[in-house]
């Protein structure tokens, strides 16, 4: 039976909470909108009218959808080339979903969409549909076809991984803004020095370029080699300058809640650069430059007024 504009306009309202679902699930912008491109594919082919309650109806198709995708995509970073690195969003990206809660804001933050790589795809599942959009166990029982008590006990295991690997603190974007222009002060001063006092002791820098861009796979590791990268990283020369395609905007903006640094080439983003801060400073540098995962933040770039940027880069 065709969907009526009724069904349709159902469902492209919770499109929004899908794709934002989709995203935590996945780590990548393309894959959540193929995603709910195909839950919207089986609704169309559903019979609507038997379905009791379409947001779990629609919910459950999208997460086994998604965990299919994780599965397959294990295999696939085998033969990623360097690191993988999930796909940055900008700052007021509907994609990234609802914030009111710490929870909510920390579920979608850089380093914890790194952490999530870890779990296997059930963990990941059970943490996002509890810790970002607070799904009863019932239901992600439901979900999952699994029991309320296996729900409750793959949740804790998760949410201590997660809790394990990171010491994030929360800061208001003002202060994000603030703390990229101290870095990029630092990094741009000509000198390691400053640079190392931002930073934590076991402070980390690692890249996805995808085999596409020039990126560190293999993370630096402590604070003076990660500022000595960090500052052979900002100093021009014209080999960096045809890499980028031109000489780089510096802009310090914020993506997934985090600080960061986002350069931009003719209105292109070529990179995003997220800082995970801590309460001892700087503890972690991811740097996303794969062209194929920066295609929506460039759209959203375009769309955003962004003022003038820091510097030119290079």
């Amino acid at each position: 039976m065709p969907l009526t504009a009724r069904d349709v306009a159902g469902f492209e309202a919770a499109r929004p909470r899908l794709e934002a679902i989709a995203y935590r699930l996945l780590g990548s912008a393309g894959e959540a909108e193929d995603a709910v491109q195909e839950t919207f594919l089986r609704w169309h082919a559903a019979d609507v009218d038997r379905i009791e309650v379409p947001e779990a109806w629609l919910t459950k198709v999208l997460t086994n959808l998604c965990l299919n995708q994780l599965t397959s995509a294990r295999a696939r970073r085998e033969t990623y080339v360097g690191q993988w690195l999930p796909e940055p969003l900008l700052a007021g990206d509907p994609m990234l979903g609802p914030a009111e809660t710490a929870e909510q804001r920390e579920s979608v933050s850089y380093a914890v969409l790194t952490l999530l790589e870890r779990l296997a795809p059930n963990e990941r599942a059970v943490y996002v549909l509890r810790e970002a959009f607070d799904y009863p166990h019932r239901e992600i029982a439901e979900i999952l076809d699994i029991t309320e008590a296996a729900s409750q006990q793959i949740f804790h295991r998760a949410r201590k991984h997660v809790a394990d690997g990171k010491a994030r603190i929360e800061i208001d974007e003002a202060a994000a803004r603030r703390i990229v222009e101290e870095f990029l002060a630092a990094a741009t001063s000509g000198r390691t020095e400053p640079l190392v006092r931002l930073l934590t002791e076991d402070a980390t820098a690692i890249g996805d370029g995808g085999g596409k861009v020039p990126a560190r796979a293999t993370a630096f590791v402590g604070a003076v080699a990660v500022a000595k990268f960090l500052w052979g990283l900002f100093r021009p020369s014209q080999a960096k300058r045809a890499v980028a395609g031109g000489t780089p905007e510096v802009y310090a903006w914020i993506a997934n809640g985090d600080p960061a640094v986002v350069a931009v080439v003719d209105g292109q983003v070529i990179g995003v650069t997220c800082l995970e801060i801590t309460d001892g400073g700087i503890a972690a540098f991811r740097s996303q430059v794969n062209p194929d995962k920066l295609r929506r933040a460039s759209a959203r770039w375009a769309a955003t007024d962004h003022g003038e940027p820091l510097f030119e880069a290079f």
